[in-house]
C-alpha cells in the first residue's frame, strides 16, 4: 500500500485540513500506517496536482488561512480500484523484538527497560483508543453501532489497533517480568558460587 491510500481512505471521512490530518494518523490512522506530517503535507500536494483530491482555501480572521481537503470522483475511483486488489500480507519489523531474540547474549537491563517503556507507551495508546471508539459511536452501545453506524471502517480499525496494543503491552509486561525475574536468579547463582568458593580452605 502506498501512503496515498492511507491519506485518501482518510479523507473518506470528510473535509480536512493538512494539520487536521496529521492529527487524525497519529491517533487512529497510525494503528496501520505511519507518516511523518511532512510526509503527508507532500502526499497531499501529490494528490492534488493528479485529481484525486481537491482543496480548498478558507480564510481565517487572525490566523493564518487554512486548506481543506477532499476526495474527488477520481480519488474515489482509485480508492475503488485499491480496494479490489488482493491485500499483500503483512510482516512484523520491530529492533525490540530483535533485540529479545538476542537477549541470551548481552546485558538484559536496557532491554528490560525499553520493554517497560514500550508497554507504557502502550497503556497511553490504548486510552486514546478507548476514547476514540467512545467518539466514534456518538452515545450508540458498540453492538448496535456495528450494525447501524454511518462509518464503520474507522471502527473496525480502531478495534485492531486497541487489540494489538493491548496484546503488545501484555508481552513486554510477562517479556520483562521474564527477563527480570532469570537476571535476579543468575545473580544469586554468583553470589552463591562467591560465597561456596570462599569457604574453601586454602589448598
Amino acid at each position: 500500500m502506498a501512503l496515498r491510500h492511507a491519506v485518501l481512505a482518510a479523507l473518506l471521512d470528510g473535509e480536512y485540513s493538512g494539520y487536521q490530518l496529521a492529527k487524525g494518523f497519529d491517533i487512529g490512522v497510525a494503528n496501520f500506517w505511519h507518516a511523518l506530517p511532512q510526509q503527508l503535507y507532500a502526499e497531499l500536494a501529490k494528490l492534488e496536482t493528479e485529481g484525486l483530491i481537491t482543496g480548498r482555501e478558507v480564510v481565517q480572521e487572525g490566523r493564518p488561512n487554512k486548506r481543506l481537503f477532499r476526495v474527488t470522483d477520481e480519488g474515489l475511483a482509485e480508492m475503488e480500484r485499491f480496494a479490489a486488489r488482493a491485500a499483500k500480507p503483512s510482516f512484523i519489523r520491530d529492533d525490540l523484538l530483535v533485540k529479545v531474540q538476542a537477549v541470551d547474549g548481552v546485558a538484559a537491563g536496557p532491554v528490560i527497560e525499553q520493554l517497560t517503556e514500550r508497554a507504557e507507551m502502550a497503556d497511553a495508546k490504548i486510552e486514546l483508543l478507548e476514547k476514540l471508539l467512545v467518539k466514534l459511536r456518538g452515545g450508540a452501545g458498540e453492538d448496535e453501532f456495528l450494525r447501524t453506524g454511518e462509518r464503520v471502517g474507522p471502527y473496525l480499525t480502531c478495534l485492531r489497533g486497541l487489540a494489538f496494543e493491548r496484546e503488545s503491552r501484555d508481552w513486554c509486561r510477562r517479556a520483562a517480568a521474564l527477563l527480570s525475574e532469570r537476571a535476579a536468579g543468575a545473580r544469586g547463582r554468583r553470589r552463591g558460587a562467591a560465597s561456596a568458593r570462599g569457604d574453601r580452605p586454602p589448598g
